[in-house]
């Protein structure tokens, strides 16, 4: 009979080691499905600014009106500059 009391016990803590473990893994695979969702999206993201045409056609426009805006800002900068080394003359 002593030797059944031990037996027990450590079948009792491999049994409570186990479902821990389980618990861990379930947590874990949760994880990674959430994981996999947000990768999903990003990816249907991706895929749909790169197939859409009107947007990249947005993108080339804006980045046309910035490079006019910069061009006429640095024109003026200039004019700016000019002006104020007439006045110190």
């Amino acid at each position: 009979m002593a030797e059944s009391k031990p037996q027990e016990e450590n079948c009792e803590n491999s049994i409570k080691k186990m479902e821990k473990w389980n618990r861990d893994l379930e947590k874990l695979l949760e994880e990674m499905e959430k994981i996999t969702v947000r990768a999903a999206w990003m990816t249907y993201n991706i895929v749909t600014i790169h197939t859409n045409p009107d947007l990249a056609n947005s993108m080339r426009r804006l980045q046309d009106a910035f490079l006019r805006c910069k061009e006429q800002l640095g024109k003026r900068w200039q004019e700016t500059l000019k002006e104020s080394k007439g006045e110190e003359e």
